[in-house]
């Protein structure tokens, strides 16, 4: 593999805001009575809005039309936009900065592939918006991970070739999206967990960009 882009997730790769995901789900299903626990929000990861949500609306087998699911969803950002306005560099993950400059410092491109709506607002938060040359979130895309399409997207924008790429992902949709995408996967987490990407690291300490492109 000829290394000319590396296309990183932002939730629980850069930076933890899906404990803030958490308990704005948590708080929403509650209000509806669907019982929600961590072990159950471990299947949200990677998983768009709209998606997070049929997921909780299946679970406690309620059935809402598309009008009050749109005001569901809205309700749990704005609950989820409060919660990270208080974002900042602290709330970085470690190696992440390291990462990225290693990345751009290596003469790569630096891309990022979130499903998130709020990845802008969390980026400038965190004071790391220039260190992307493209962002690709849930607003430009039709089909959330683990469809290739963000992460294709990301590649597209960069002007790199999907297989001259690589993904870093936390999460099981993520990784799929980019194995689909033709990409090569590193995996941020559990190896057990994280079994279809072709290298697991811990945390973004252990990324070593000279080891790809030897």
């Amino acid at each position: 593999m000829k290394l000319e882009a590396v296309i990183f997730d932002l939730d629980g790769v850069i930076t933890d805001t899906a404990h803030y995901h958490f308990l704005a789900w948590k708080h929403l299903a509650e209000q509806i009575g669907v019982p929600f626990d961590e072990v159950f929000n471990e299947k949200l990861k990677g998983v768009d809005r709209m998606g997070s949500l049929n997921l909780i609306l299946a679970q406690g087998d309620l059935s809402f039309s598309e009008e009050e699911k749109v005001a569901l969803a809205t309700q749990k950002n704005m609950h989820y936009q409060e919660l990270i306005a208080g974002m900042t560099p602290a709330d970085l993950l470690p190696g992440a900065v390291q990462a990225l400059d290693s990345v751009r410092a290596a003469g790569l491109k630096v891309g990022l592939a979130s499903v998130s709506r709020n990845a802008f607002t969390v980026l400038e938060s965190l004071g790391i918006t220039d260190k992307f040359d493209y962002i690709v979130d849930a607003s430009t895309i039709q089909r959330g991970k683990p469809d290739p399409e963000i992460f294709l997207k990301a590649a597209h924008e960069l002007g790199v070739a999907p297989e001259h790429c690589l993904g870093i992902e936390d999460a099981v949709a993520g990784v799929a999206s980019i194995k689909a995408a033709g990409m090569y996967a590193v995996g941020v987490g559990d190896p057990e967990v994280l079994s279809q990407a072709d290298q697991v690291i811990p945390d973004l300490t252990a990324f070593n960009i000279q080891a790809f492109l030897q």
